[in-house]
């Protein structure tokens, strides 16, 4: 059973699959860090020199100077800030992914399709589809035609 697992827990896709999650969880705290100590900062500063992820409504008719104090006291609040943070590090995760994925897709050649199997038309000589009833250059009717002679 030992033998098995260790086949299992090698086998290629799942050693891809744990190296891809933990390389996921480190950039997910990269981007993290970068929305909330680069990215947010200069944007809080142009309304207002306000946190972003400090933005909140306050549903308890009170008046609560921070998100920390409002929480504090029991207050309920929808925390808009924090979801704005999200949505910036969802996004720009998104984005990595999709330039990450899109250059590795430019690295992997594909392989060409097969072409259907052709035959000579009998009346011009164009290739045609073996399965053919007419002859898409010359137009000419392929279903009482003898290979290589015309109808």
């Amino acid at each position: 059973m030992l033998k098995e697992f260790r086949q299992f827990a090698l086998r290629g896709n799942a050693l891809d699959l744990a190296v891809g999650i933990i390389l996921g969880a480190g950039f997910t705290r990269i981007v993290n860090s970068f929305v909330s100590d680069v990215l947010m900062p200069p944007i809080g500063l142009l309304l207002g020199r306000q946190s972003i992820p400090e933005l909140f409504l306050d549903l308890s008719g009170e008046s609560h100077a921070t998100l920390a104090q409002a929480v504090e006291a029991g207050a309920a609040t929808v925390n808009y800030g924090l979801f704005l943070s999200a949505v910036v590090d969802f996004v720009i995760v998104a984005l990595a992914v999709f330039f990450l994925v899109k250059s590795a897709n430019r690295l992997v050649p594909r392989p060409e399709p097969e072409a259907a199997p052709t035959r000579p038309c009998p009346f011009c000589l164009s290739p045609i589809p073996v399965a053919a009833s007419r002859c898409a250059h010359c137009t000419s009717d392929l279903k009482g035609a003898i290979e290589g002679t015309p109808a």
